[in-house]
């Protein structure tokens, strides 16, 4: 006959183990499209809380019966679980801002189409670096960091035991900067040549008035973009695996305040 013997501390421990996964997978890129059923991400989670069960050391974690800290301990594991996914999700978000930024100068401002992982309005070119950014973060095995992070975060920040911290806002700030910083660099190609297009027909507006320089630079600012962007692609690629490797890392460094 078999028989499950379970006791309350093990139930409990695996509750806060779900939480802390939910949070992060819920959050994270990739993992939180809407395309994914609903019940496909609570069958995730709970294989990969199940996995890492025997595997963590948390045979020594303080259980308790109260309701109000059970209630902390709750809140404060999905908070590290968010936390830790947007660390994730804010180098995609720079990566988004670069399309952005060079779509501005193309001219693409107006052309939005409906990102499917958001259901919200993206410009066309912040779209498509996402989709770059997302096999490269696929195709070098960052997952895989992530999730060797996720377990590195029951050993750094045991259940109970997260402290928000004045260290953790100075993370926080410098992750929050590193979204402007990532979207420079990725659209510096682009935009540095469509800066020089605009300064160029700025001086043939002057030089010949009888031109149309709206309807001259509208398109060859979106053929010449669309070209260097093409060019700049390896460049793009060989950044977004370096920004990637780092996310480990970044994301030990963000427990470390806790």
């Amino acid at each position: 006959m078999l028989s499950l013997n379970i006791s309350l501390p093990q139930v409990q421990t695996f509750l806060l183990i779900f939480l802390r996964v939910g949070a992060i997978l819920l959050t994270a890129p990739i993992f939180n499209s809407r395309n994914i059923p609903v019940m496909f991400k609570v069958g995730l989670c709970f294989a990969v809380s199940l996995i890492l069960f025997p595997i963590l050391d948390l045979r020594n974690l303080p259980v308790s019966f109260e309701v109000i800290p059970l209630v902390i301990g709750v809140i404060s594991e999905v908070l590290i679980g968010i936390l830790i996914g947007l660390a994730v999700r804010m180098l995609f978000v720079g990566i988004q801002l670069a399309g952005q930024l060079v779509g501005f100068q193309m001219g693409l401002a107006m052309a939005n189409i409906i990102d499917p992982a958001t259901s919200e309005q993206v410009p066309l070119l912040a779209q498509l670096n996402n989709l770059v950014a997302m096999v490269i973060f696929l195709a070098i095995n960052a997952h895989y960091w992530f999730l060797r992070a996720l377990a590195e975060s029951f050993r750094l920040v045991p259940p109970f035991e997260f402290q928000f911290t004045h260290s953790l806002m100075d993370q926080l700030v410098t992750l929050s900067g590193n979204i402007f910083v990532i979207a420079v660099k990725v659209g510096a190609p682009v935009i540095v040549v469509l800066f020089l297009m605009s300064v160029a027909f700025g001086l043939a507006a002057r030089t010949v008035p009888q031109m149309n320089i709206f309807f001259v630079a509208m398109p060859l600012k979106i053929l010449v973009g669309l070209i260097f962007f093409v060019f700049a692609l390896p460049y793009m690629t060989t950044f977004f695996a370096s920004i990637f490797s780092g996310l480990g890392q970044d994301i030990l460094k963000l427990l470390g305040a806790m």
